[in-house]
């Protein structure tokens, strides 16, 4: 080989694995979050309020969010920043109120929104409480033509994420909206 091709492989060979690197780095982010989570979780339910995963997070565990149809088991963060987006699904809302609304990324912890169907139950755990729903409506909606409106007087939760879910960038304004009503009794 000449040594003009074997520098067209080697940069080809480069550029591949920087890609398939910088693909993995955020779904393995995700994963790990979830485990250093955790550990914050039952740090908070043994006694530490506000049990911060990593020293530096200013956020911390919330709630756990169930789908047991489908083998989804979540932490939910406090503050819906984008920086906590990249560990996990947020908090919206309080999640002690009657109208929560948790957001999650597309192509991350809220993928699995793409699989619920109408029926499936949501189960979220708080310290001391499990609360049971079941999704009512499955909806995309444009986020520039409509926004969601908070009413604590009605008891639901609200899963909301980016779409379409295999859209090559971020930042439209669709929008794919789960709303999930309480079972009787939770």
């Amino acid at each position: 080989m000449t040594s003009t091709l074997q520098w067209c492989l080697a940069a080809v060979f480069c550029t591949a694995a920087f890609f398939t690197a910088d693909a993995l780095w955020i779904p393995a982010k995700a994963v790990l979050a979830q485990r250093l989570i955790e550990r914050a979780w039952q740090r908070s339910l043994d006694g530490s309020p506000q049990a911060r995963p990593w020293p530096w997070a200013d956020t911390h565990p919330v709630a756990i969010l169930e789908v047991p149809r489908l083998g989804v088991r979540q932490f939910v963060l406090a503050g819906a920043s984008g920086r906590n987006l990249a560990f996990g699904p947020t908090a919206v809302t309080p999640v002690g109120g009657r109208d929560v609304i948790l957001s999650g990324h597309r192509d991350t912890h809220f993928r699995f929104l793409q699989e619920l169907t109408s029926g499936d139950v949501l189960r979220l755990i708080l310290p001391g409480r499990t609360a049971e729903f079941r999704v009512r409506f499955l909806e995309v909606l444009d986020s520039a033509k409509l926004e969601l409106v908070l009413d604590d007087s009605a008891s639901r939760l609200t899963l909301l994420t980016c779409f379409p879910f295999d859209a090559l960038s971020a930042g439209g304004s669709q929008r794919y909206v789960v709303t999930a009503v309480p079972e009787r009794g939770g």
